[in-house]
């Protein structure tokens, strides 16, 4: 999986970089997203990670921000997007939504291709 992070209002550190890459890599083991192309594994699909602070004034609340697109072959975008008084934690939960989303996106996918509706690229 293929993973772009952007930091707005916050410095992007290499702990903080390899957290997000580590939390977002975790999703890749609900899809099957590689595919042999001529020897060579090729990601299928793209996460855009954006964290941040939503402004630079605020000491208090939740001011964290997370938000995480996954394209996906055969469907648009996955999309969630948290906000916490940590970063990290605003990370975890975008997370677990995705990961909830992702389960659905497979379910309906192994179901599709159980009744004969589409030849995908996951295995039931």
């Amino acid at each position: 999986m293929k993973i772009e992070i952007k930091g707005t209002n916050v410095k992007l550190n290499k702990a903080l970089k390899d957290f997000v890459e580590r939390k977002i890599n975790g999703l890749a083991k609900f899809l099957n997203i590689l595919e042999k192309d001529s020897g060579q594994k090729k990601p299928l699909s793209e996460a855009k990670v954006e964290i941040g602070k939503t402004t630079r004034h605020h000491r208090k609340g939740p001011f964290y921000r997370a938000e995480c697109q996954i394209d996906v072959p055969g469907k648009k975008r996955l999309r969630a997007e948290s906000q916490s008084e940590d970063l990290r934690v605003a990370i975890a939960r975008v997370k677990d939504k995705l990961q909830d989303q992702l389960k659905r996106y497979k379910g309906k996918i192994i179901s599709q291709h159980r009744r004969g509706k589409g030849v995908t690229r996951f295995k039931p």
